[in-house]
């Protein structure tokens, strides 16, 4: 049976895109060391990164931005840019993984929730790997344009550093004014 496991980054950060990331591995082909993002070093993940890439049999990557996480909140952001990297999959999976208690509405086929999938399943943890390296990589980017955020250091989360710098430089286009403190920068809630 072809299983997608599907994972998202980025619901935490106070800027940007949510990013969602669905695998299928290749049972021939088999990839070592996948964990949970999150208990891996950057460069053991941006290693990891290319060999999914390589080996899989199938790999898609996609997002829901700020301004949809805005208009329908993060959880539903993140459900949808989770739906959208499954449906981009160039080989459609007989049944899905998602990392967390939610699954994504309107998918084809079967799909169920793991709570901490991205330590249990291979297949969730590459999608949380890609879907890390994809989110770090789009703030670094950002920090390029707007060095004086420290997007590179924080990647968005809700850091003194970020906070000083929104004090500092204000709110940006890309952060999320949904969120409790941007609201608080923007004067709109006390």
């Amino acid at each position: 049976m072809l299983i997608a496991g599907v994972d998202e980054a980025g619901r935490g950060p106070l800027v940007g895109s949510v990013v969602a990331a669905a695998v299928i591995l290749d049972p021939n082909n088999p990839i070592e060391g996948l964990n949970d993002s999150k208990k891996l070093t950057e460069k053991k993940r941006e290693k990891l990164f290319i060999e999914i890439q390589e080996k899989a049999l199938a790999w898609a990557i996609a997002e829901a931005s700020h301004q949809e996480i805005d208009e329908i909140n993060i959880l539903q952001a993140s459900l949808l840019a989770m739906r959208r990297a499954v449906e981009k999959l160039k080989v459609q999976p007989e049944h899905v993984l998602v990392d967390g208690n939610k699954v994504p509405q309107g998918l084809a086929m079967g799909c169920d929730a793991v709570v901490g999938g991205d330590t249990l399943h291979a297949e969730i943890s590459a999608a949380s790997i890609l879907a890390k390296v994809t989110r770090d990589r789009e703030m670094v980017a950002l920090d390029l344009k707007y060095p004086q955020y420290g997007f590179a250091k924080h990647k968005g989360y809700p850091t003194r550093a970020h906070f000083e710098a929104i004090e500092q430089h204000g709110v940006m286009d890309q952060h999320r004014r949904s969120y409790a403190p941007i609201k608080k920068a923007l004067g709109l809630e006390q």
